[in-house]
């Protein structure tokens, strides 16, 4: 979906290297860029009201997107 927010670029834009590096040369991390993508997506479906959900699944949600950005710092970091 185009004009997602909180794409991967816009929070890590000072990373966009080393997201592409990671990405390639290492599948755990590949992984996560892909759960990340999609739970994103769900994400900007249901506060768009493309998908109707109750504010408690959609909560649940946030906090997965939350988990794996925090992964993905990590691995940025380490």
């Amino acid at each position: 979906m185009s004009n997602t927010p909180h794409t991967l670029q816009e929070e890590f834009p000072n990373d966009l290297a080393k997201l592409h590096d990671l990405k390639v040369s290492n599948a755990h991390f590949a992984k996560l860029l892909e759960a990340y993508d999609v739970v994103n997506d769900k994400v900007h479906r249901a506060e768009t009201r493309l998908d109707l959900m109750t504010d408690q699944e959609e909560e649940v949600l946030r906090k997965e997107r939350s988990r794996i950005k925090d992964d993905i710092a990590r691995m940025l970091r380490a």
